[in-house]
């Protein structure tokens, strides 16, 4: 466990240790820097775990652009608030908190229509954290968690019950809450209904479990590795498909008796099994994209008249659509009931100092989430 934050200085400022990529392409580095005390409506968090997402790796990498360099890497986390700022009601030095990478603001145009799960204005600290040689540090997605210590907007703070395990409730934080919230609230997928998940990682398979907690009955996994979809299996798909064994979208209409899925989600961030999720849909079927493609993704042939026979829409999915003072508790109480399958998640459980590992263990295809530990 991390110990508590050193002052360094007359302002209070502290130093925390992290993960932290420079450079575009190249390792991230572990190293020292310098978090300024909580300015008003923000909190210092001491972190307890860390999920090693696919999002951070495509920071590091550029995928996203070149601006924002440093990054400090992390946005799926869980932690303790060690310090709050003026103002700040809704958590006290001492809760366990879940963080979340989006928190409605409640004075945007959607936040006063009813629809803060697309705020436009996000919540998030200012930019106070920065590397030992003064350059101002970007957390990734607002927050960064492969640290000892990160500074948030105390409403990106969800508390959660200390008896639960930090690394299960991480991963709330991102990829298990944006694969249930796709198929609870932006599919909507309804009982003894069916759905296809291209992708069958830890975002895909969480999108099973979200799938089985709708009550749907045809859940298929699809992917082109052995391993994912044995496991795609224990999370509760029905049926599974690999697309080097033949065309995926025949295999799934052969699959529903000729028809297509109700439900198609794609949660790799390809332009070839986009087609594929949305080819793959019965009449008036939903397609749900969830994978973070890159800029210079695109859809060269998209045969529109499809969309004309099948009816049906093609959705984005932000986060799982989720409002999180209100889905992380429900997703850990699920998890405490033993209806959502956490600790099957949480493949491998490294130090700080093996993140660069844990980037390579899931380009591998080794792990769905490997969980740093602090």
């Amino acid at each position: 466990m991390a110990e508590s934050p050193e002052t360094t200085n007359g302002n209070g400022a502290i130093v925390a240790r992290g993960a932290i990529a420079r450079e575009p392409g190249q390792p991230a580095t572990i190293e020292e820097f310098v978090i300024d005390p909580p300015g008003p409506g923000e909190a210092l968090v001491r972190i307890l775990a860390s999920g090693v997402c696919h999002t951070d790796l495509s920071a590091k990498n550029g995928v996203f652009g070149t601006e924002g360099f440093p990054f400090l890497l992390g946005h799926e986390g869980a932690g303790v608030v060690e310090q709050v700022g003026e103002g700040v009601t809704n958590v006290a030095p001492g809760d366990h908190v879940i963080l979340a990478w989006r928190a409605p603001c409640g004075a945007c145009r959607f936040c006063l229509a009813g629809q803060p799960h697309l705020c436009a204005a996000s919540l998030n600290a200012e930019k106070r954290m920065r590397t030992m040689d003064g350059e101002t540090l970007t957390p990734v997605l607002g927050i960064g968690t492969f640290c000892t210590h990160t500074l948030v907007h105390s409403k990106q703070c969800i508390p959660y019950d200390p008896a639960l395990p930090p690394e299960q409730m991480s991963l709330i934080g991102c990829g298990v809450m944006t694969g249930v919230g796709a198929a609870l609230y932006t599919a909507g997928v309804r009982p003894g209904t069916s759905v296809a998940v291209f992708g069958c990682g830890g975002v895909g398979n969480s999108v099973i479990m979200g799938c089985r907690l709708a009550g749907a009955t045809t859940i298929i996994g699809v992917d082109i590795d052995p391993r994912k979809l044995e496991w795609a299996r224990e999370f509760g798909a029905t049926h599974t498909v690999n697309p080097q064994d033949g065309d995926p979208v025949e295999a799934i209409k052969a699959i529903t008796g000729g028809h297509g899925v109700n439900y198609a989600f794609e949660a790799v961030g390809r332009a070839d099994t986009t087609l594929q999720a949305i080819l793959s849909r019965d009449l008036a079927g939903t397609c749900v994209m969830i994978g973070v493609a890159g800029p210079q993704a695109t859809l060269e042939e998209l045969p529109l008249g499809k969309f004309f026979d099948l009816g049906g829409s093609l959705r984005v999915s932000w986060y799982g659509d989720c409002l999180p003072t209100r889905d992380f508790p429900l997703l850990a109480d699920w998890y405490r009931q033993g209806r959502l399958d956490l600790d099957r998640v949480v493949t491998r459980i490294i130090s700080l100092e093996e993140a660069e590992e844990g980037f390579h263990a899931m380009e591998r295809g080794e792990t769905l989430r490997s969980v740093i530990r602090l």
